[in-house]
């Protein structure tokens, strides 16, 4: 059985919102890997990545303000 190749599909904002949550869990299987590789459009992974790493910064220092407060 031969594998077929992966196809490039237009990349969307929702398919790098997900591959940027998987790389924060730092989860991903080798098919889902490629599979991102080829549908990936770097402009959107480092925009949604930038808003990923400042909302969980923010998050951390609520969560540590609300704990420290109390």
């Amino acid at each position: 059985m031969a594998m077929e190749p992966v196809k490039a599909k237009s990349s969307s904002l929702l398919h790098s919102i997900k591959l940027v949550a998987w790389s924060f869990l730092g989860i991903r299987s080798r098919a889902g890997y490629q599979e991102d590789l080829a549908r990936v459009n770097p402009m959107h992974v480092l925009a949604v990545g930038l808003v990923g790493v400042v909302l969980l910064v923010l998050g951390l220092i609520l969560l540590a303000t609300w704990v420290v407060g109390k």
